[in-house]
């Protein structure tokens, strides 16, 4: 977040680089500096003649460098976008030449997701030298929560820890995924809001109580009961709760209930620190630890994998619905 601030921060200040290379995973952030910088460089007068857009799959290097080399009509620079760029990987490294020598008039910017240049290139070295490269890093899921209440706090809302998680678990790490849905809750409410669980539930239709979050809380707690019913929910709304991401998450939250046990410093800081887990929830793991000692937490790791390989079709011809109810049959039992 600081690194982006900085880019926008030296764009305002009209310190300008004539390469800005947007490469990584995370393709939100490429596409944020990427907007600023087709929104607001130029004036609306002069973006007729001088910004262009192109695109990976029908452009050349020498496409690009020609037109990165022409001289701006009637403004002080010309802005040349990108995007998919990177299509052109295979081809990429045919753009050292303009990088070592780029045109200072043109602001050229290459959306380059889910690849990265290699460092060790010369491409990589000349773009460093002349502009500017960003790498835009996925984020790990108890990343996540902390970037949505930020993202809130600067429209001034605010989110229960529940609310957040509840988003993470069901739209993953997908940033694009998860704004669009805190863009629409922002539509919605008004500021100051503090967001909860019933705005999830009622605007974005995730259920409060049956999903893999509550699940996996009822399985801590061994709470038999709520753990039927939430997959009897499940298996009745296969859709919305697919058995891949249901193993998934529970295997994340064993493997942390491995690491927990593994603790030699067990207060809460501690154990939220190191499970990457906000203190709201650290109680839920003192509980879970209690019920299931490390050599049920490892035999439990182990009917996950099983599951997994099941719910994949290998070795078994058992519906999704029979492979979650005797999954949590074992885990329970």
């Amino acid at each position: 977040m600081n690194e982006i601030r900085n880019i926008v921060s030296d764009i305002k200040k009209g310190n300008i680089k004539p390469i800005y290379f947007l490469m990584g995973d995370e393709p939100y952030y490429i596409d944020k500096i990427s907007d600023y910088i087709e929104e607001t460089v130029l004036a609306e007068s002069e973006k007729g003649f001088n910004q262009q857009v192109m695109y990976g799959r029908d452009s050349t290097i020498e496409d690009i460098v020609s037109a990165a080399k022409r001289y701006p009509m009637m403004a002080e620079r010309q802005v040349l976008i990108i995007k998919e760029a990177q299509d052109l990987s295979r081809n990429i490294e045919k753009l050292v030449g303009y990088a070592e020598n780029p045109q200072p008039t043109t602001i050229l910017v290459l959306n380059y997701k889910y690849k990265k240049l290699d460092k060790r290139k010369k491409l990589h070295k000349a773009i460093a030298k002349s502009g500017l490269v960003y790498e835009s890093k996925k984020l790990y899921d108890n990343q996540v929560g902390d970037w949505i209440r930020r993202v809130l706090n600067g429209k001034k809302y605010q989110i229960e820890p529940k609310a957040s998680q509840m988003l993470v678990e069901f739209l993953g790490t997908d940033l694009n995924k998860i704004a669009n849905e805190l863009d629409k809750l922002m539509l919605i409410l008004p500021k100051e809001t503090i967001i909860n669980d019933r705005h999830i539930e009622d605007n974005i239709g995730i259920s409060k109580d049956f999903n893999n979050f509550e699940l996996r809380k009822a399985v801590g707690e061994k709470n038999i009961l709520k753990v039927n019913r939430i997959i009897n929910y499940f298996t009745e709304n296969p859709k919305n709760n697919p058995l891949v991401m249901t193993i998934s998450l529970l295997n994340n939250y064993f493997t942390q209930l491995l690491l927990f046990h593994g603790l030699k410093d067990k207060s809460k800081s501690s154990v939220s620190k190191n499970l990457g887990v906000n203190p709201y929830f650290v109680d839920e793991y003192f509980l879970a630890g209690r019920n299931y000692p490390m050599r049920k937490v490892a035999q439990v790791i182990a009917f996950l994998r099983d599951a997994d390989v099941k719910s994949k079709g290998v070795g078994a011809n058992q519906s999704h619905r029979d492979i979650l109810k005797e999954l949590l049959f074992k885990i329970l039992h």
